[in-house]
């Protein structure tokens, strides 16, 4: 039997074809499947920013006895639930269908056997992937003016990407994970040991100032903390008061994702060569 051939490794701008019909490949089946995410992607979020930001806030506005300044709680809460909001889309998109493409339906597998390579399907999903988030983001963005609960609305311009690299924090190396399983048992100890106790804990809902001393530093170390206080610093324009550790928070989220793509590049391969 004659050995099977696989083309030359392609330089770096032809890889852009192919990533794109990566992209194009997820832009399809969202198409067909959106009208399942638009309550946990666009709804769940207006709804935990209502009931929260107004309709606890305005308990939480009259009993607090100033502990958040000038702002109301509306305002504390919007900046943490736009990073909130996106972490969780991010986190969802790179679990099933990453488990999907690879393991139940092989869609995956069926571009490895044209000239697109590992890497190339493992960036058209991040592509895909910061897509996904850049709609909800906005969205979400669209709905924290329309509630008046920032003081500048053109400051959402720099929170939603914010947000967005917060999400890829989370997404890119759970889909290195994900590209290691077959099947989906794994998941639900992420949402219920990781992303819930950090939806809670993470400085979303309350400063982590609040916290025992013993559980704050775990606090510190959360990917979603650093999202939710830049977009946080940012949305109230104190990003100026603390400059280092705005370039701090951007550095552990950057640092996440790059090491999350190096690990999935591996992890999408090996999954691919072995079948």
């Amino acid at each position: 039997m004659a050995a099977i051939t696989r083309p030359a490794p392609q330089p770096a701008a032809a890889r852009w074809p192919a990533m794109a019909r990566v992209v194009e490949h997820r832009a399809l089946q969202y198409r067909r499947t959106f009208r399942a995410s638009i309550f946990g992607s666009f709804v769940q979020p207006v709804l935990f920013l209502a009931a929260m930001g107004i309709g606890l806030g305005s308990y939480v506005d009259r009993a607090g006895g100033g502990l958040l300044g000038d702002l109301s709680y509306l305002q504390f809460l919007a900046p943490g639930l736009l990073a909130a909001a996106v972490m969780q889309t991010g986190s969802f998109e790179a679990m099933f269908p990453i488990l999907g493409g690879l393991q139940w339906n092989r869609t995956f597998h069926a571009m490895y056997a044209t000239p697109i390579r590992p890497r190339d399907i493992a960036l058209g999903n991040f592509a895909w992937i910061t897509i996904r988030l850049l709609m909800v983001g906005t969205s979400f963005a669209v709905v924290i003016a329309a509630f008046g609960a920032v003081r500048q609305p053109a400051a959402l311009l720099l929170a939603v990407p914010v947000a967005v690299l917060t999400g890829l924090a989370f997404a890119i190396p759970i889909a290195a994970f994900s590209a290691t399983q077959r099947r989906p048992d794994g998941f639900s100890t992420i949402f219920r040991f990781g992303l819930t106790p950090l939806f809670l804990f993470s400085g979303t809902f309350f400063p982590i100032t609040n916290l025992p001393e013993l559980i704050r530093p775990i606090a510190w170390l959360s990917p979603l903390w650093h999202g939710v206080d830049l977009s946080r610093a940012i949305l109230l324009g104190t990003v100026a008061d603390a400059p280092l550790l705005a370039i701090a928070h951007l550095a552990v989220l950057g640092a996440l994702i790059v090491i999350g793509a190096l690990v999935a590049f591996r992890t999408v391969a090996a999954r691919l060569e072995r079948g």
